[in-house]
């Protein structure tokens, strides 16, 4: 049948329910049993029927469309679980997510005017690198919600990783397992996450009475910035036994310097912890790298929440919400092997 033959009361009959419970099924909204939500939305898929969004909106006052405007993450491997878990959080609530891929810094996209448009109920502006930014205009709006970006002039909610945190466990987990001899290999760059992770390093070192030391090397933080901060620290006749990089690219720069050129096993002479869980990196080093991934997908789930709740004038809960990592252990840490520190 056509869809504009079938009508929500059709639904209803097919399903044996009412009219009301095919209506909340369908949303995602009120008090109806999983498995009742399930059948409903079988039947009506099966009959064809697509509910009338304008209709729908002109009675709630609302379009139950999101914009999601995405700065480069939905090229980019690892931060692309933003925009899954937007896209399932949405889903689940009966939801549209209007996307927008825009470049870094290029904010006079006509889409992005054209999804303005659309009269959304709420707005996510997600970068895929956690960073500080400078809200542009046409995005600064009383639902915006800030993704993986901190802009300390704007009122909006904000959604991060805890850096701080993702720092500490790294460094706890190599403490767990026996190191007292630990390096922090970063990048000398002015962003929240070179910030933090390296103040949860130290926060830990500090609670065991350990001594820090932290190498920065000038970014981007890839392989060659982890070999050249390799180099500098020389971990292999440093006395260290366990190294905290920055991220995976830089721990894979950690395994080429240590493996080729120093001829140090991993994890037997040396540990090593990265973050992110790039699995192109991650999963494909040998050792398998033990790492803290970042919460990418449980942010792009958090950020379409906030949106719901400040578009049903809810309120949005603190300003700043960090969410947690968590360690994915691979093969790249082992306790630590008798050295004779200098």
């Amino acid at each position: 049948m056509a869809q504009e033959q079938i009508g929500i009361r059709t639904v209803a009959e097919a399903a044996g329910v009412s009219v009301t419970t095919v209506s909340h099924a369908l949303s995602g909204r009120g008090k109806v049993s999983p498995e009742t939500r399930v059948r409903v939305q079988q039947i009506a898929a099966e009959l064809g029927y697509a509910p009338n969004r304008i209709a729908r909106a002109l009675r709630s006052r609302r379009s139950n469309l999101l914009g999601f405007v995405s700065e480069e993450i939905a090229t980019t491997p690892y931060a692309g679980q933003i925009l899954v878990g937007a896209q399932e959080a949405a889903t689940e609530l009966g939801l549209m997510l209007l996307i927008v891929n825009v470049n870094r810094d290029t904010y006079d996209d006509p889409q992005i005017d054209a999804l303005l448009a659309q009269q959304v109920d709420g707005l996510i502006f997600a970068s895929s690198s956690h960073r500080v930014i400078s809200t542009p205009a046409k995005l600064d709006l009383d639902r915006t919600i800030l993704v993986d970006a901190y802009d300390p002039r704007s009122t909006n909610p904000t959604v991060v990783p805890d850096e701080v945190g993702i720092g500490r466990l790294a460094t706890q987990h190599l403490v767990d397992a026996g190191h007292r001899h630990i390096l922090h290999l970063t990048v000398d760059e002015d962003v929240p996450a070179a910030h933090g992770r390296e103040r949860g390093y130290r926060d830990v070192m500090r609670d065991h009475d350990l001594d820090a030391r932290v190498v920065r090397v000038p970014g981007p933080a890839d392989a060659v910035a982890g070999g050249a901060a390799t180099r500098v620290a020389d971990p292999a006749n440093s006395g260290a036994t366990a190294v905290f990089t920055f991220n995976d690219q830089m721990a894979m720069g950690v395994y080429q310097e240590l493996t080729y050129t120093d001829h140090v096993a991993i994890p037997a002479g040396i540990s090593v912890v990265g973050v992110d869980d790039l699995r192109l990196v991650a999963a494909a080093l040998r050792p398998g790298l033990t790492t803290v991934a970042l919460p990418h997908a449980a942010m792009g789930r958090r950020a379409v929440e906030l949106a719901v709740r400040a578009a049903e004038d809810r309120g949005s809960g603190p300003l700043v919400e960090r969410l947690p990592g968590t360690l994915i252990s691979r093969g790249s840490v082992a306790p630590p092997s008798i050295v004779t520190v200098p």
